[in-house]
């Protein structure tokens, strides 16, 4: 899949288009994406998936805003959906200003030329979000490209979006944020030096650097599975500011089931599987091992008793 950042060098008018931000890659998202690849494939045209980097609420949002994933692991999820090209239009307080009506005739249109244009129900664009659907479909039957809106996906009766997985892993809910993202949650980054207390404990922990803009789940401890140099090894993972002897930073730090090896900057990618417990001060380095020790067993038999753990 090529990955485009700039319409002047973009060079495949015709295509069909999906037209979004596409966070987190969820359940709407991927049916809208395949409803697009679908309509490519039928006019023999590209694939192509138009969206926005930085996201908007980055640039527009009054408090910090995050990612579900990070753009690398977007594009990777987009390219096996189908996607033939994902342009990433440049979003800046100036784009915010262009009214919806020329975001299509000038941003959309003029470069892209589409052919189909698929978006969200709720997708909105130009100034203060004033363009909707209905108003794209409109301007598709004059300029020339038909628009097909995919109505909202839901689980367990509720719409599926970004801003609700968002709630959901904020209070730690794997399982309900599974149900919305199609797969489970994912942490990912290279792991950094630490203080080395797990190890001085009896549990090596690999500390790992979890960029910034990227979205962390609640604190506590989780079994997980992490997928490491081609491997998927077991683990559990403590996110916190590790009060029993912690500096107050919040830290991402993980404990990998039946491994031994130096695993300083390689790059983990971790799938939450289950929340265990809630982080809390113990009394020692004693207690501390004996709690991890009662997190691992309680880690793998949350691991063994999930069918889809390999």
């Amino acid at each position: 899949m090529r990955i485009l950042d700039n319409l002047g060098v973009f060079d495949l008018p015709g295509a069909a288009v999906a037209l979004g931000n596409f966070d987190g890659v969820h359940l709407g998202h991927q049916r809208l994406v395949r409803e697009m690849v679908s309509r490519a494939r039928s006019l023999g045209r590209p694939a192509v998936v138009v969206s926005f980097s930085p996201h908007p609420m980055q640039v527009l949002g009054r408090e910090p805003f995050s990612l579900i994933l990070t753009p690398e692991r977007k594009a990777a999820m987009l390219e096996r959906l189908g996607a033939d090209c994902l342009l990433c239009l440049p979003f800046t307080l100036e784009m915010a200003q262009v009214k919806a009506e020329d975001f299509v005739t000038e941003v959309l249109m003029r470069p892209i030329r589409p052919r189909v244009v698929v978006v969200g129900f709720n997708f909105t664009f130009g100034y203060r979000g004033t363009g909707t659907p209905a108003m794209l479909e409109r301007l598709g039957r004059g300029l020339g490209f038909a628009t097909v809106v995919i109505p909202p996906v839901e689980v367990d009766g509720q719409p599926v979006s970004s801003s609700r997985i968002r709630e959901i892993l904020s209070r730690g809910q794997v399982a309900e944020a599974r149900a919305a993202l199609g797969y489970w949650p994912l942490l990912e980054g290279r792991v950094v030096s630490g203080r080395a207390v797990g190890r001085e404990i009896g549990f090596p922990t690999a500390n790992l650097a979890v960029p910034e803009q990227v979205l962390l789940p609640a604190d506590g401890v989780y079994a997980v599975k992490v997928r490491v140099n081609g491997r998927s090894l077991g683990g559990v993972l403590n996110i916190g500011v590790r009060p029993t002897f912690g500096d107050g930073q919040r830290t991402v730090e993980v404990y990998l089931l039946d491994f031994s090896g130096d695993l300083y900057g390689a790059h983990l990618v971790i799938e939450l599987r289950a929340r265990l417990r809630a982080e809390r001060r113990l009394s020692g380095p004693e207690e501390l091992a004996r709690q991890i020790a009662a997190d691992v067993e309680q880690a793998r038999a949350a691991l063994a008793s999930d069918s889809d753990s390999e």
